[in-house]
């Protein structure tokens, strides 16, 4: 058995096509994720299968062809553009004699990389943790035998049974921290409500320009960054919009297709500011060509955490990539839908700023006499 490195920077990259097209944006997307989990892509492995291995996921084949490149570039690790079984993960492993990572794994490594408040912190390593324990009982193998040695014989209680055991206390303690914070959550979110203050959330798929956006309009100065989740942690500030009653508004995490549910479950309590707002600006790359497949990607999350009939407000951002101008749609109702505009440039933000004017006149006297 090969010895599994602690780390690796030289990849070589595996994207198998099942038939389920956008096969060049997924894979621009994936040489994106890479990159932000800080790893040197030198070769891709491509092909096209009806169906996925079940033992080794891409066939032995197209598993000798790996080998070869690993060899070639002399890679530390193979990184697959899909989600691995714990037992196709080790047969690879074993077969390639490298460390294999997958989807999941590589976009909850990125989300490690970028976590910088204690909350986020905590909210990483619980899905760390939740994604392992599928991976104890197939995984590795060598977790399975017996502890051994003088003074260490005894009841003979396996190394898995000790790490399950250890790290089911471990997740246990995370979430009650993370209860906790959730808990000072909901009491300044029952302040604000009390207050009549607007909860404004900005949503979108990851590099969409949320955080560009967010500081186009409270000018605060937040990261941002040509990168997948450059923001992980949610930064909210107060937005005052002429007349109306004032507002905050809170730049989330950015979503991306196939999201690890460890991750969904784990971000619950910062998601539910999502669920809880009063309105979301969904913010889309208007000059990326997978845009319908990214905004179909979001509505997804959205209705995982019970968001998606808050309502919205499309904010198609990056128009000075695109042909198209600044300016606001209308649906049938007569009510503001579509924001064209460039938080770049900032051409088209007095027009967002008027819409969220717009949405919180008749809100903001709502409040006022229901108080």
């Amino acid at each position: 058995m090969f010895e599994r490195p602690a780390s690796g920077e030289n990849a070589v990259l595996v994207q198998l096509d099942f038939g389920e097209g956008d096969y060049e944006e997924r894979l621009s997307e994936f040489r994106l994720l890479v990159g932000s989990a800080r790893a040197r892509a030198l070769g891709v492995i491509s092909g096209r299968r009806a169906r996925p291995d079940p033992a080794l996921y891409a066939g032995k084949g197209k598993v000798e062809e790996i080998a070869a490149a690993v060899r070639l570039h002399i890679a530390d690790v193979v990184v697959f553009n899909h989600e691995l079984s714990p037992a196709q993960q080790r047969n690879l492993e074993q077969a390639l004699e490298c460390r294999v990572v997958d989807r999941s794994s590589l976009i909850l490594d990125i989300f490690a990389l970028r976590a910088r408040s204690h909350e986020g912190k905590l909210q990483v390593e619980l899905a760390q943790l939740q994604f392992l324990a599928t991976r104890l009982v197939r995984g590795w193998t060598h977790l399975e035998r017996q502890k051994g040695g003088i003074g260490l014989r005894g009841p003979g209680e396996k190394q898995l049974e000790t790490d399950r055991r250890l790290l089911g206390k471990r997740v246990a303690l995370l979430k009650d921290r993370l209860k906790q914070l959730e808990r000072q959550r909901a009491v300044r979110r029952r302040g604000r409500t009390r207050g009549e203050v607007l909860a404004v959330s900005l949503v979108g798929y990851t590099n969409a320009g949320k955080s560009t956006l967010f500081n186009a309009l409270t000018k605060a100065g937040a990261y941002a960054a040509d990168q997948l989740f450059a923001t992980l942690d949610t930064t909210s500030r107060r937005l005052f919009v002429a007349d109306s009653c004032p507002m905050v508004l809170s730049d989330t995490v950015g979503f991306i297709r196939d999201l690890p549910h460890a991750l969904v479950a784990s971000f619950h309590a910062t998601l539910e500011e999502t669920a809880q707002a009063d309105l979301l600006l969904h913010v889309v790359d208007s000059s990326s060509p997978d845009r319908d497949q990214q905004i179909h990607a979001v509505a997804e999350v959205l209705k995982e955490i019970g968001a998606l009939d808050v309502p919205q407000i499309v904010v198609w951002n990056k128009t000075d990539l695109t042909a198209a101008s600044p300016g606001v749609e209308r649906d049938d109702c007569g009510k503001i839908s579509t924001v064209r505009l460039s938080a770049h440039s900032g051409a088209g933000i007095p027009l967002l700023r008027e819409a969220l004017a717009e949405f919180a006149g008749p809100l903001g006297e709502f409040r006022v006499i229901a108080a």
